[in-house]
């Protein structure tokens, strides 16, 4: 026997099966995330000098916010390992 389908109506129970708010939220925080992120870097493009000790680079806030945000990420990851080496020789005995 074949299979008999509706054409263009769907009834309530198919409708609740279909409708999915937890995607639909995820998809809307994605979205404010993005636009947030595109307005970030669209307000910091402006120029600043950055001086080292030998010498000066013309750059982007943006990449400058950037490049301090990679510099703490890895400086915190690298203490973090320093310390839990640390405590890990400290908590085991020395050899006799």
């Amino acid at each position: 026997m074949p299979l008999r389908r509706r054409k263009g109506r769907l009834d309530g129970a198919e409708l609740s099966e279909t409708w999915q708010p937890k995607l639909w939220l995820i998809l809307l925080a994605l979205a404010l995330i993005l636009a947030y992120l595109v307005a970030f870097v669209v307000e910091n493009t402006k120029q600043v000098s950055i001086h080292f000790v030998f010498t000066t680079a013309h750059i982007s806030l943006i990449w400058a916010m950037l490049l301090n945000l990679a510099i703490g990420l890895l400086a915190g990851l690298l203490l973090s390992q320093l310390y839990r080496r640390r405590r890990r020789r400290a908590a085991t005995p020395p050899d006799a």
